[in-house]
């Protein structure tokens, strides 16, 4: 599903009302399946989110959701200090985690400081741990990369290929740090996956991996294709434009 809205503020007031829809129906579910108690969330990193996760914080969407029965966990995380302005944790707790009533026990970062293939395998064994098994996130929100990326599945890396791990790491494309991210295969198991997207330089990726011929090493967002979730699409006009 695609759905276009007149800018970043609309996207990110339906990001919001995504993330509330989530928590409402895991509660109604709650006790009728396996995993975490209450509802799952990945969150992404990155400017497009920051602003939607400002709006959780606020009212009226602040009021609508039980914290208490909130799980938050990271698609994908930079390998440096959790204070560090480039890390997708600190982002989240600033506009968001910081400003709500959520248990601190039921946040879960990611942290990745020194060797991130350990971050890695620590990660992926909290997310079994907790999931008692491969874990089926309620909801997954995700960016996309001007060059086609999603979380930190960064185009023709060795974590595109990735089939049976949970979590892998990324090693240093020339950034200065690591990443940590889930693969495709975690993510595919979502039962809610939101892509937001937004501005003009997302507009050529966006085209490619929506109407591009099949071609994941180039554009790794093509690889969420969940086989038993939804994935929605929520894009700005200018995103949408194609660049025209």
């Amino acid at each position: 599903m695609i759905r276009v809205f007149p800018g970043l503020d609309a996207v990110s007031a339906a990001v919001a009302e995504v993330f509330v829809e989530v928590v409402l129906r895991s509660a109604r579910a709650e006790g009728r399946r396996p995993g975490v108690e209450g509802a799952s969330v990945a969150l992404a990193g990155g400017s497009t989110p920051r602003r939607a996760y400002q709006l959780l914080a606020s009212p009226p969407w602040r009021e609508r959701v039980a914290w208490d029965r909130v799980h938050i966990f990271w698609g994908d995380e930079r390998c440096v200090p959790p204070s560090d302005p480039r890390s997708n944790e600190r982002m989240a707790r600033e506009a968001l985690l910081d400003r709500v009533p959520i248990p601190p026990g039921q946040v879960h970062p990611i942290r990745c400081g020194g060797d991130s293939a350990q971050a890695a395998r620590e990660y992926e064994a909290l997310l079994l741990q907790l999931f008692g098994g491969p874990p089926r996130f309620d909801l997954i929100l995700l960016g996309l990369g001007a060059d086609g990326h999603t979380a930190s599945l960064k185009p023709h890396t060795a974590a595109l290929g990735e089939r049976e791990r949970q979590v892998v790491a990324v090693p240093d494309l020339g950034e200065g740090f690591d990443r940590v991210t889930l693969t495709a295969p975690a993510i595919n198991r979502a039962r809610r996956i939101v892509f937001a997207v937004s501005g003009a330089a997302k507009a050529s990726a966006l085209r490619a991996v929506l109407e591009g011929p099949p071609n994941p090493n180039q554009f790794p967002a093509q690889l969420i294709r969940p086989e038993a979730g939804e994935v929605v699409w929520l894009v700005d006009e200018a995103a949408a434009g194609g660049g025209s």
